[in-house]
């Protein structure tokens, strides 16, 4: 039985490296880092003073004052990644169509900074000085509320909330509505906003960070045989999905079609992967089945690896458990980008979009030795180009969940 095919047809993302999808993807093929040290709150006493900041945002460039008091930063970023790919998308919708147009954007760990903010403010001054948009500002789902009502988004709208994994689920699950034809259109990604006293510390004690001792632009080294932990990054990825009759009919763009979709769980432990990427090897078969692809079709695969010991060892078992040890190219964007956490599956789906796209790979930087143990064809420093007919994107988050997206180059059926 035939199925409704979903096209991305707009891009969106504010990261560590730039404001928009495109800049970003241009800073990610020239090998360039947003680590820096951390300028949202005074780390001096943290062992790990650096993150990879969005940096110079002012959230009033891009929306109103008195909008800006209802949200938190992830809101912030998720709302203008989201305006940037409707925009990209020229998309334009009737009243009828609204109805049939959703939102899904998820956050791994909602608005932090809010609590933190608001904690402070009790103590210090009492509650009677707490904002009445605290709770809408941490609400998870409220980057997906803000979003349809400011672009009136009349369908199904909601947070997917799954750690790492976050946004990469919600694009998933947006497709799932597409298909099954209760939705034409979806919006859909993730976004994050933690780099905070509480966040940084949090992933401190676990012993998840970094501690590199020299240049922030460094640490982040995954696949690396000297990676030593992640580094914190925030931002937003947001893509417009359609279904492909829907885009033809309006003669939309089409960077890629969707066309896979898997998710697992490891049901292992609630920090560490199964080290034998089992569980991220079965949502990559899942997602080639969904997709009906061989294991050989996959040219280039965006992992999720990011630079801690343990999980880029899983995932590179995973990958060839789950593709054979056929040399399919792999980096992880994370080495520029860091750690984005619920952002980070959304805007590595737009690089694997792109990469398809345009035919060129974006490098994981900082790879001076690769880890023996890494049986992968890491593409090393330097962006590759070439035809990628099919890419790979796997997000994988605490609690041992998976998340993996198919895309694949476009084709006109006859």
């Amino acid at each position: 039985m035939s199925r409704t095919k979903v096209v991305i047809t707009g891009i969106g993302a504010v990261t560590p490296l730039a404001h928009d999808a495109h800049a970003t993807w241009r800073a990610m093929l020239e090998g360039a880092s947003g680590a820096a040290p951390i300028t949202r709150f005074d780390a001096s006493a943290f062992e790990t003073r650096f993150a990879c900041e969005v940096k110079d945002w002012d959230a009033t460039r891009h929306m109103s004052r008195k909008l800006v008091k209802e949200l938190d930063r992830f809101s912030e970023l998720a709302i203008v990644a989201a305006g940037q790919a409707i925009a990209d998308a020229e998309l334009a919708l009737s009243e009828h169509e609204q109805t049939r147009a959703g939102c899904i954007v998820g956050v791994g760990m909602g608005g932090l900074e809010t609590i933190e903010r608001t904690t402070h403010k009790i103590r210090d001054k009492g509650p009677s000085r707490v904002s009445p948009y605290t709770i809408p500002a941490v609400c998870a789902n409220l980057a997906a509320g803000q979003i349809s009502i400011a672009h009136g988004l009349r369908g199904p709208s909601y947070s997917t909330t799954s750690a790492c994994a976050t946004g990469a689920h919600a694009i998933g699950e947006a497709a799932e509505w597409i298909r099954r034809g209760r939705a034409d259109v979806m919006i859909a990604g993730g976004a994050e906003a933690v780099i905070t006293p509480v966040g940084i510390g949090g992933f401190e004690a676990m012993r998840a960070l970094s501690r590199h001792a020299g240049d922030p632009r460094r640490a982040s080294r995954p696949f690396d045989r000297a990676r030593d932990g992640f580094v914190c990054g925030e931002g937003a990825g947001v893509v417009v999905l359609e279904s492909e009759a829907r885009a033809r009919g309006r003669g939309a763009r089409i960077y890629a079609e969707l066309s896979g979709y898997g998710a697992s769980s490891d049901a292992f432990h609630v920090a560490q992967p199964s080290p034998d990427g089992d569980g991220c090897a079965r949502s990559m078969r899942m997602a080639l089945e969904d997709a009906s692809l061989s294991e050989g079709a996959i040219d280039y695969v965006n992992a999720h690896a990011t630079s801690t010991p343990a999980g880029d060892l899983a995932e590179a078992r995973g990958i060839v458990r789950a593709l054979g040890d056929r040399r399919v190219a792999v980096s992880s964007t994370k080495s520029m980008t860091g750690h984005m956490l619920g952002a980070a599956g959304a805007v590595e789906l737009i690089v694997a979009a792109l990469a398809v796209a345009r035919g060129v790979v974006p490098p994981s930087i900082n790879v001076e030795e690769l880890d023996p143990e890494i049986a992968l064809d890491v593409v090393s420093n330097v962006a590759r180009e070439m035809r990628v007919e099919h890419a790979l994107s796997n997000a994988f988050g605490f609690g041992g969940t998976n998340a993996t997206l198919i895309v694949s180059r476009y084709a006109r059926a006859a």
